[in-house]
């Protein structure tokens, strides 16, 4: 039986080279232009590529780590890795756009001159460079957490940018300080509402929850209509990382263990129908006598 336990996205290695180059050397100049304009709004976008950057690093370690080949003590190797990574990324977000959401409210109270020209140009070298960062981890957005979260925190960052563009315009145009704060405390709000679902399906996988995409029931119910299958207990699914998803069952199979092709087939339809990567099942006879103490549903 041929199955495979190599689900791990293309190597986004150049990907995150070169967006970790190019958002750490913008940070620096946001950084400083940011001050030299007195724009919170500059510097709060910084503080927010800042953790993206730091966000691209811990996927990228994550990314390696999860390709280290399993040892005796770490028998799953070290594919959490990217749950965790996508965690602190979201973690390290959420503590971020608390800081500036706060200073934005101070400054709202007592606003102080920008300079718009600045603010625009920028701004402006943000929007490529996180729109073209972006684009690099386009395809693997939807198979891989880790990966989607990097592509959401660009995509926010090239917008939260062209809100900034904008805001530049408007002091220009009105002359009204006050916008920088609205728009900085806009750029929080983008943050939260990014990164706050990540933060929730990181912190439900890395509990073992089972992960999103999968119905349980749709699986319990599978496995319960195959001919063979008398009845289904202890069945649990949980993610590997943040690409692979495994599980374990209990099949009751009164006639006997329906041999090597039974199991080849239900590993394959719960990779191609559920996109369960890791399957585990035990074949139980149902003998009343020697009950399985895992049956309940409410053992673990």
């Amino acid at each position: 039986m041929s199955h495979s336990h190599n689900h791990q996205p293309a190597n986004y290695n150049r990907a995150f080279i070169i967006s970790v180059a190019l958002n750490s050397t913008f940070v620096v100049i946001e950084a400083v232009y940011g001050v030299l304009a007195n724009s919170l709004a500059l510097i709060a976008d910084a503080g927010h590529n800042l953790s993206d950057v730091l966000g691209l690093v811990f996927a990228w370690i994550a990314s390696l780590l999860v390709r280290r080949l399993p040892t005796s003590r770490r028998t799953f190797g070290f594919r959490r890795s990217s749950i965790l990574a996508a965690l602190l990324n979201a973690v390290f977000l959420l503590v971020v756009s608390g800081g500036l959401g706060w200073e934005a409210i101070q400054r709202l109270r007592e606003p102080a001159a920008v300079e718009g020209t600045t603010v625009i140009i920028v701004a402006a070298i943000g929007i490529v460079i996180n729109t073209g960062s972006a684009l690099m981890f386009l395809s693997g957005r939807k198979r891989d957490l880790n990966i989607r979260g990097a592509f959401l925190h660009l995509v926010a960052d090239a917008l939260v940018s062209v809100g900034v563009v904008l805001a530049g315009f408007a002091i220009l145009v009105t002359g009204w300080l006050w916008v920088d704060s609205v728009v900085s405390l806009i750029v929080t709000v983008v943050i939260v509402v990014g990164t706050w679902r990540l933060f929730r399906e990181s912190l439900s996988l890395i509990m073992d929850a089972v992960p999103a995409g999968i119905e349980p029931l749709a699986v319990r119910t599978y496995l319960r209509e195959l001919p063979e299958v008398a009845s289904v207990h202890d069945l649990h699914i949980w993610a590997m990382s943040t690409t692979e998803t495994a599980l374990m069952a209990h099949l009751v199979v009164p006639n006997g263990h329906p041999g090597d092709e039974f199991l080849a087939r239900v590993y394959r339809d719960l990779h191609d129908r559920f996109s369960i990567e890791h399957p585990t099942i035990q074949i139980e006879l149902g003998d009343a006598a020697i009950p399985c103490a895992l049956t309940p549903d409410n053992v673990v």
